[in-house]
C-alpha cells in the first residue's frame, strides 16, 4: 500500500480526496496546516483556523484516518508574509496563493509528508496530472487544468516542478464541484455543505490595508485623474526594425506625471493599492467609476481613470524576467529568438487569451492578440497548451 499525506483544510475538496483515497488502497494520513498567529489582522468569524482543524479531525475521525497538525506558521511568516510586504512596498501587487503553494504545501509540507515515509502529498485542487513515458525509461509530468471549467485551480500551481509534481496526487481533479459536494453528503462528512474559504490560503479573510499597515505605515498621498485622451496614449508608434523592437515598445508602460491631470482625492499610502484597482479610493462625482492605472510608491501618488477601458489599463504585452520565468515543462522551454502560440492568463479565473510567447537573452514577452486590462506588475501570468499548464513568471 502507498502512503499518501493528504492536506485538510477543513474544507470539502481536501475532505473527499481523502475519502476517494482511501477508497482507492491508499494509506491515508491527514495533516492540517496552522500557518498563522495573528488573529488582531484576520477577521476571525470568516475562516478561523481553530473551526477548520476541528473539522479536519473530525473528517479524518470519520474515514478512520491518523491525523496530526502542523505548525507551519514561522515558514508561512518567512516565505510568503515577509515576501508581501516586500512586494506591496516596491509597489508590486504579489499573488501569496500561487507562493504558498510553490513554497509552503509543496515544499515545507511535502518535506514533512515525506518524513513521514509518505509516497505521494494530496490536495483538494481542482486540476489534474498527466504522465508520459519517455524513451530512456524517465516520465515527464503534465500539469492539467481540473475537468470544472468554474473551480480549474491549475493557475495557483503554476510554479511546481517536475520534481513537486512527481509526488503529488489531486484526486478530485476528474469532478466538478457538485459531484464533491454529493461525494461528501453521502458519506455523511462534516464539511459537505460548508462553503469554501475566499481569504489568503490557510490564514482565513485578512483586512488587507490594515495587515499592510503593521508594516507599511501610512502616509498621505494624492488621488490624480488622469483624462484618456492624455498624451501618453496618443504616441505615435515608430517603425519598427524588428519584432523584439515592437515587443520592447509594446511592454513600456506609460510613465505619469501630477501635471498630466487633476487631484481628485486622497489616499494613506499608494502601496496599499493595485493596477485595476476600484473600491477604496472613495472619490465621488465622476461620471463614470474611477479605477487605478498606476501607483508610484517612490512619490506616493495614484494615479486613476475613468471607467473599465481607460486606455490606462489597456496593454498588449508584458514582460517577464529570466530569474522570475518557470517552466512546468522544462522540455519545452523555448531557447533564445524562439517563438511559441499559447493560451494565457493573467489572473484566477480570468478565461484564457491567446498569446504569443517570444524568448530573448533576459527574460520573456507574452504578447496577447487583445489587449489585456490591468496588467499588474508582481503577479504571474501563466500559460497553457490545450489543457496543460506548461510555464509561468512573475509579470515585471
Amino acid at each position: 500500500m502507498k502512503k499518501v499525506v493528504v492536506g485538510l483544510s477543513g474544507g470539502v475538496d481536501s475532505s473527499v480526496a481523502a475519502y476517494l483515497l482511501k477508497e482507492q488502497g491508499y494509506d491515508v494520513i491527514g495533516l492540517f496546516m496552522k500557518n498563522w498567529h495573528d488573529d488582531s489582522v484576520t477577521i476571525s468569524e470568516e475562516c478561523p483556523w481553530l473551526e477548520d482543524s476541528n473539522d479536519a479531525l473530525i473528517v479524518a475521525e470519520k474515514l478512520g484516518i491518523p491525523f496530526q497538525t502542523v505548525d507551519l506558521s514561522a515558514e508561512y511568516k518567512e516565505r510568503i508574509v515577509d515576501y508581501m510586504f516586500n512586494e506591496y512596498e516596491r509597489g508590486r501587487t504579489p499573488n501569496p496563493d500561487v507562493l504558498c503553494n510553490r513554497e509552503i504545501k509543496f515544499d515545507v509540507f511535502m518535506k514533512i509528508a515525506l518524513q513521514l515515509g509518505a509516497d505521494y502529498v494530496a490536495t483538494g485542487h481542482y486540476c489534474r496530472k498527466g504522465t508520459i513515458q519517455n524513451d530512456d525509461g524517465t516520465e515527464t509530468y503534465r500539469l492539467l487544468s481540473g475537468k470544472d471549467p468554474n473551480k480549474d485551480q491549475s493557475y495557483f500551481l503554476c510554479q511546481l516542478s517536475q520534481e513537486q509534481l512527481s509526488k503529488t496526487l489531486f484526486p478530485i481533479g476528474e469532478l466538478l464541484k457538485p459531484e464533491v459536494r454529493k461525494i461528501a453528503a453521502e458519506n455523511n462528512l462534516i464539511t459537505a455543505d460548508k462553503k469554501d474559504s475566499q481569504g489568503l490560503c490557510f490564514i482565513g479573510k485578512v483586512h488587507l490595508p490594515e495587515f499592510l499597515q503593521q508594516k507599511l505605515k501610512p502616509k498621505k498621498g494624492v488621488i490624480v485623474e488622469v483624462p484618456s485622451d492624455a498624451a501618453q496614449f496618443s504616441i505615435t508608434v515608430p517603425a519598427f526594425q524588428n519584432e523584439r523592437e515592437k515587443l520592447v515598445f509594446q511592454a513600456e508602460k506609460p510613465v505619469y506625471s501630477e501635471a498630466d491631470g487633476k487631484v481628485v482625492g486622497e489616499h494613506q499610502g499608494a502601496h496599499y493599492f493595485t493596477i485595476g484597482q476600484r473600491k477604496g479610493l472613495n472619490v465621488g462625482g465622476t461620471k463614470e467609476p474611477l479605477f487605478v492605472i498606476d501607483t508610484d510608491v517612490e512619490k506616493n501618488i495614484i494615479y486613476t481613470g475613468q471607467g473599465k477601458r481607460h486606455p490606462g489599463l489597456l496593454r498588449n504585452t508584458l514582460f517577464i524576467k529570466e530569474d522570475e520565468l518557470h517552466w512546468v515543462r522544462p522540455d519545452l522551454a523555448l531557447k533564445e529568438d524562439e517563438t511559441m502560440e499559447v493560451m494565457a492568463r493573467i489572473r484566477y479565473r480570468q478565461p484564457l487569451q491567446a498569446a504569443t510567447l517570444y524568448k530573448v537573452g533576459n527574460g520573456l514577452y507574452v504578447d496577447f492578440k487583445e489587449k489585456q486590462s490591468a496588467i499588474t506588475e508582481g503577479q504571474f501570468a501563466a500559460w497553457y497548451n490545450n489543457d496543460e499548464l506548461i510555464g509561468s513568471g512573475v509579470i515585471s
